[in-house]
């Protein structure tokens, strides 16, 4: 009750779910983001498409086994693509069976028309996706027309998305094909892919700005998260020889190699900069 008087109390949905509460969105979520509408040198050559791998699932249940409510964030999605889009290159929807993309609508800027434009561009292609075996069956053989791998953030990256062998295939077809990975916030959560079937992890050696687990461990406290989570992310691809660049939820962002990172949220519009000028320069 008191966390309820205060605001702190995560909203219950009708599906029993929890969202964040009204102090936590009302720190996190602005109405607006700090999108900078850049005009590019578009590119004009064969490697126009990027691969964007969203997840399908909404509830990721906590420590406490409470569900939160959850999926791909908005900004961190649909910031990037704005950039990429804004320097020539096109988006192919995926999720790992093709049923629809999920967002954290209550994470959706709702004042800020550039986002509105890019999510209503694409709703068809949110709507009935691909699925990422067949992306696998019939794209592989098509590498020169790719540019990039784009895996967004959210929590809902955390699930599924790290045991599904598909991702860890489209990973590995995208490095040794010299295409580009982009990722932000949990979205490196995907990467845990790549050591499946007792493969050795892909990225070891590599820099990379991820979300920190200390900062998940916090959240509850504003009642951001319903609970703890049941598992990190920073720490465990630290182990697997990842170095992560910040301690912080804040805008960094990464390039080592063919690796572009984003710390959070905040990292959205920084990481869309680098991409695509990192894409262009290329």
């Amino acid at each position: 009750m008191l966390k309820k008087l205060l605001g702190i109390a995560p909203k219950l949905e009708s599906d029993g779910s929890y969202s964040p509460s009204k102090v936590a969105l009302k720190m996190s979520v602005p109405a607006k983001t700090d999108f900078e509408n850049i005009s590019y040198k578009k590119y004009t050559g064969t490697r126009s498409k990027i691969l964007v791998i969203f997840t399908e699932q909404k509830d990721l249940e906590m420590k406490n086994g409470k569900r939160f409510s959850t999926g791909n964030h908005p900004v961190e999605a649909l910031l990037p693509m704005l950039h990429l889009r804004n320097a020539g290159f096109e988006f192919e929807i995926a999720t790992p069976t093709g049923k629809p993309v999920v967002f954290e609508m209550w994470a959706f800027p709702s004042e800020d028309e550039h986002v509105k434009d890019i999510f209503n561009e694409h709703q068809d292609s949110f709507t009935k996706p691909r699925s990422l075996g067949d992306f696998v069956e019939s794209s592989f053989a098509a590498s020169e027309n790719y540019a990039a791998v784009f895996i967004p953030g959210g929590h809902g990256a955390m699930i599924g998305l790290p045991e599904d062998a598909n991702v860890g295939k489209i990973l590995r077809w995208a490095d040794e094909n010299d295409l580009f990975t982009i990722s932000i916030c949990h979205g490196p959560g995907a990467f845990l892919a790549t050591t499946l079937n007792e493969q050795p992890f892909l990225y070891e050696g590599y820099e990379m700005a991820v979300f920190p687990d200390s900062v998940d461990q916090q959240t509850p406290k504003i009642g951001y998260l319903p609970g703890l989570m049941p598992f990190g992310l920073s720490e465990p691809l630290k182990n697997l020889g990842a170095t992560v660049v910040n301690s912080k939820m804040d805008k960094t962002v990464c390039l080592d190699r063919k690796l572009v990172t984003g710390a959070s949220p905040l990292a959205s519009n920084e990481l869309g900069k680098l991409a695509a000028k990192t894409l262009l320069d290329e």
